[in-house]
C-alpha cells in the first residue's frame, strides 16, 4: 500500500514545462489448528483540477527521434525508478533500470505470485506487499497512469482504477461499527468562510465519531489553525510539534485519541501519533478534506485497482518502458557508488550470479529506498553533500501486508475498513468485489479460491489479543492467526460471523518480513516514517554531486508523505534536475501541485505576518 499507503491527479492535458523466506500460502488446517478463535478516507467524486509547477503545454513524443548517446542508469526498479525511466525514455535518453530483486520490477506497489497456489492451468493467487490504494488527492501518479496504454482503455491504466464508495470504523468492546458512504458530507459550502469551514467540519465530524461535541470543536479548531496557516508556520513550527500535542489528545476521550489522533496516523501515515510531525499529517487531512468536498482532486477520495497490481499496471508499464527502448538488469544489486573528480564514475552492483562488477553511464538516477540508498554513499560523497549524511537520520518502520483467501465472496463493505481498536493497527479491502473482468475461482489458485481480503498490519511492536506477543515475535503462522483473531473480534462482534473459520482456504505474509519469532526479525521492505523535524533532513532531487540524482518516497516533494505520489513526482524532480545539468532542451515534467483553497489564501498571508511578529495564528485558541 501506498500511503498510503495511504491520492491522484490530474488530467493528461495539464502535462508541461516544470520546474524544478518461508513464502508460501498458509493452509486452512494449520492455521486454525493452533488457534481457537483505509484508512479513513473522505470524500465525494467531485473533481477539480490542481496546480501544476508550470504553465501547461502538450507534450511532444518524439522520444525516438531526438535520442541521443546520454546513457542513464536507474539505480532501482520501483514506483520511483520507473517513473525516471519512463520520463528519460520520452526525451531520448538511453536508459537501463537497475533492479536488485528478481521479480521486483514496481517496488513495493508491484503484486506477486503466491507460490505452489496455481492449479489446473489457472494464475497463482495474487500476493501484494500491501493493498493499493490511490486516492484523489494524488496528482502526478494519475498522469503517469494515463500516460501507459492499456488495450481498450482510452485514458490507459488510469482506466483501471475503480472507486469504493464507502468506508467502515470497526469497533471492539462493545462499541458499534461505523459505516460511512463517501457522500456523507452533503452539499459543501460554495464559499468557505472560517465559519462555514468549522460548522461543516464540525457536522461531519458529529456523524463520524462519537467523541464528545466539545472535543469535536475542538478538533475542528485545530485543523482550521492548520489549514490558514502560512507556510513558514507550517515548516518551522508545526514540523516540530507532534500530532498527539497539537491535538491537545492527552486531555481528551478515548475516542478522540483513538479515532481522531492514533487511528489517523497509524492507519494513513504508519507513524505514531506521540511523534508524527503535525505538519505530515495535518497537510494529508487538508488534502484529503479537500477532495471530500470535490476541490483540486483527479477523482474520487478511495480508489483501488480493477484487478491485481501488475495486471492492471506494473506489466502493461514495463512493457510500455520496453517499446520506449528501457532495458532493463533484474537480480542486479547496488552496493556501491564509486565518485572521482566531484562526479559519480561508475555504480559497484553484482549481477545474478553473484559476480561483482562496475556499471558505467553519464548521469546517475538513484531510485532505491532510502535504507539501502545509504548504504551505497561513501565517506567522500558524504562529504561533497551533507545532505546524503543527514539521510542516516530518517526513520524507517514496518507496514506489511497479509492476505487471506476465502472459499466465499466476502466484501464486508464496498470499500476499506479501519479497524481502529485492533493493537496491530489493521486496515483491510476485500478485492475480488473490484475485479469484475476475472472469475476469481476460475482463474487463480486451485478453484478453490472466492475472494482475496487483504490486511494492512501498521503495528508489530505491541502486543496482540491472541498471543500476548508483539508481532515480532510471533511466527509467521502466529502473525496470520493474530490478524485473523484481531479482524473478527471488530468485524463478528455485532453476533454476525461475517468472517467464518470454515471459509479460509490460506493466507500469504509478505516475503520481505523473515526472523520473525526469532531474536532478529527482519524487514527488507520497510517504509519512511515522519516524525518531527523529519523534513529537514529530507533531501532535493538535485545532488551536489553534478552527475547524481535522487528518486524515492523519502525526498522531499509537496505531499510530505512517504506514497507512491511521492515516489512519482520526485522522479519527476529528478529528471528535471538532470535535464538542467545536461543543458537539454527537451521540455520539462510536469510537476502537479496539491490544491490550495482561494479563500484560505488571504488567512494565510495575514498569518505570515502574525507568524514574522511572534505571534500565534489568528484561529489558534491556545
Amino acid at each position: 500500500m501506498d500511503r498510503s499507503g495511504s491520492g491522484s491527479g490530474a488530467c493528461a492535458g495539464r502535462r508541461g514545462a516544470g520546474g524544478t523466506s518461508d513464502t508460501g500460502p498458509g493452509t486452512r488446517r494449520g492455521f486454525l489448528g493452533g488457534a481457537v478463535g483505509g484508512a479513513l478516507a473522505l470524500g465525494t467524486g467531485a473533481a477539480l483540477a490542481g496546480g501544476s509547477e508550470a504553465a501547461a503545454a502538450p507534450r511532444r513524443t518524439a522520444g525516438r527521434a531526438a535520442r541521443t548517446a546520454r546513457r542513464v542508469a536507474v539505480l532501482g526498479g520501483g514506483v520511483a525508478g520507473l517513473t525516471a525511466a519512463h520520463e528519460l525514455a520520452e526525451r531520448g535518453f538511453q536508459v537501463t533500470v537497475y533492479e536488485r530483486k528478481p521479480h521486483g520490477l514496481g517496488g513495493k506497489a508491484r503484486s506477486m505470485d503466491v507460490p505452489g497456489s496455481a492449479h489446473g492451468g489457472r494464475k497463482p493467487l495474487p500476493g501484494e506487499h500491501g493493498f493499493r490504494f490511490i486516492p484523489g488527492i494524488y496528482h502526478n501518479l494519475p498522469d503517469t497512469l494515463r500516460r501507459i496504454p492499456f488495450p481498450g482503455n482510452a485514458n490507459g491504466c488510469h482506466d483501471n482504477l475503480v472507486a469504493s464508495t464507502e468506508v467502515m470504523l470497526a469497533r471492539t468492546g462493545g462499541r458499534e461499527n461505523l459505516r460511512f458512504p463517501f457522500a456523507v458530507v452533503g452539499t459543501p459550502p460554495p464559499v468557505l468562510t472560517p465559519d462555514a469551514f468549522t460548522r461543516m467540519l464540525i457536522g461531519l465530524l458529529g456523524t463520524a465519531v462519537h467523541a464528545p461535541p466539545h472535543e469535536v470543536a475542538y478538533f475542528a479548531n485545530r485543523l482550521l489553525v492548520y489549514f490558514t496557516s502560512c507556510d513558514a508556520r507550517r515548516r518551522e513550527t508545526w514540523e516540530r510539534v507532534p500530532w498527539w500535542t497539537f491535538l491537545k489528545a492527552a486531555e481528551m476521550s478515548y475516542d478522540y485519541q483513538r479515532l481522531l489522533a492514533i487511528g489517523i496516523t497509524r492507519n494513513i501515515v504508519a507513524t505514531k501519533a506521540e511523534i508524527a510531525s503535525t505538519r505530515t499529517v495535518a497537510s494529508v487531512i487538508e488534502a484529503f478534506l479537500f477532495n471530500l468536498l470535490g476541490r483540486g482532486a483527479d477523482g474520487q477520495p478511495d480508489r483501488v485497482l480493477n484487478l491485481p497490481t501488475n495486471e492492471a499496471w506494473i506489466d502493461p508499464w514495463v512493457a510500455h518502458l520496453r517499446s520506449l527502448g528501457v532495458e532493463f538488469r533484474v537480480g542486479w544489486s547496488v552496493r556501491e557508488l564509486k565518485s572521482a573528480g566531484g562526479r559519480i564514475t561508475g555504480a559497484v552492483v553484482t549481477d545474478p550470479g553473484g559476480a561483482r562488477q562496475l556499471i558505467t553511464a553519464d548521469y546517475f538516477v538513484q531510485a532505491m529506498p532510502v535504507e539501502h540508498a545509504r548504504k551505497t554513499w561513501n565517506a567522500a560523497l558524504r562529504a561533497a553533500d551533507p545532505q546524503l549524511a543527514r539521510c542516516d537520520r530518517l526513520q524507517t518502520d514496518w507496514m506489511t501486508g497479509i492476505q487471506f483467501y476465502l472459499t466465499e465472496p466476502t466484501p464486508v463493505i464496498h470499500g476499506h475498513v479501519n479497524h481502529v481498536d485492533s493493537p496491530w493497527a489493521l486496515t483491510a479491502v476485500s478485492q475480488a468485489q473490484y475485479w469484475k473482468d476475472r472469475d476469481f475461482p476460475a482463474d487463480y489458485g486451485d478453484g478453490a479460491v472466492a475472494d482475496c481480503l487483504s490486511v494492512d498490519v501498521s503495528e508489530w511492536d505491541k502486543p496482540g489479543i491472541l498471543y500476548g506477543r508483539t508481532a515480532k515475535k510471533c511466527t509467521r503462522e502466529e502473525v496470520a492467526r493474530e490478524v485473523w483473531a484481531q479482524m473478527k473480534a471488530g468485524l463478528n462482534d455485532s453476533g454476525t460471523a461475517i468472517l467464518r473459520d470454515g471459509a479460509l482456504h490460506s493466507w500469504f505474509l509478505d516475503p520481505a518480513v523473515g526472523g520473525l519469532g526469532t531474536p532478529n526479525p527482519t524487514n527488507d521492505e520497510q517504509l519512511l516514517i515522519h516524525p518531527t523535524g523529519t523534513w529537514f533532513n529530507r533531501p532535493t532531487a538535485r545532488t551536489a554531486v553534478p552527475n547524481l540524482f535522487l528518486a524515492g518516497d523519502y525526498v522531499a516533494v509537496d505531499i510530505d508523505l512517504a506514497t507512491m505520489e511521492g515516489a512519482n513526482e520526485a522522479a519527476r524532480r529528478a529528471v528535471n534536475a538532470l535535464l538542467d545539468e545536461a543543458g537539454s532542451g527537451a521540455e520539462r515534467c510536469a510537476v502537479l501541485r496539491p490544491y490550495e483553497a482561494p479563500e484560505f489564501a488571504p488567512l494565510k498571508s495575514d498569518d505570515a505576518r502574525r507568524h514574522r511578529l511572534g505571534l500565534r495564528n489568528a484561529f489558534d485558541l491556545g
